[in-house]
């Protein structure tokens, strides 16, 4: 298929809410997702928002079995998840480092609800029920807050554990 740009903090579509998918199991679903893989990889991201390609729809893609920019993190499996519903299981929350494909070169620090139920849809209109914590949980978290016009960077609350990649020192 084809890698397609990605947006950059700073675009007004980033700053968007997504509109819900309506039609599943359609080519040209499938050929969006083929881009968004093509682009995830092609770029060493754990995942990715339809937004940030420019597609203003509930779609997500994310998983790997390791990545490169996140060396401790456990696997996650692949999903395409459309129109996603995250309901937070408990109040804990989880601080954890977070880097983003529309952010590139910086990470921070973001609090995260460390257990959450996810639902929704896969590409053939497939029902996704699922609960998860860890980093899966902030994966999920991450990309679904594309769909509602949030940047890690908004969730921030010590700017003090955020900065450049080959600045920081992460303790």
């Amino acid at each position: 298929m084809a890698t397609r740009e990605i947006l950059k903090m700073g675009h007004p579509t980033l700053l968007e809410i997504a509109k819900p998918v309506e039609k599943f199991n359609t080519s040209e679903l499938d050929s969006i997702i083929e881009d968004m893989i093509d682009t995830m990889k092609e770029n060493d991201g754990a995942g990715l928002a339809a937004p940030q390609i420019g597609l203003g729809m509930q779609l997500v893609i994310f998983g790997f079995d390791s990545n490169e920019r996140y060396p401790e993190a456990d696997q996650v499996p692949f999903t395409v998840l459309i129109n996603p519903v995250i309901t937070p299981i408990g109040d804990e929350e989880e601080d954890g480092w977070e880097g983003c494909l529309s952010v590139p070169g910086l990470m921070g620090v973001v609090p995260r609800f460390k257990k959450i139920r996810y639902q929704g849809k896969d590409q053939h209109g497939n029902e996704i029920d699922r609960e998860v914590d860890g980093f899966h949980a902030r994966v999920v978290q991450h990309e679904c807050d594309h769909l509602i016009g949030k940047l890690y960077p908004m969730r921030i609350r010590d700017f003090s554990q955020f900065g450049y990649l080959d600045t920081l020192t992460k303790e």
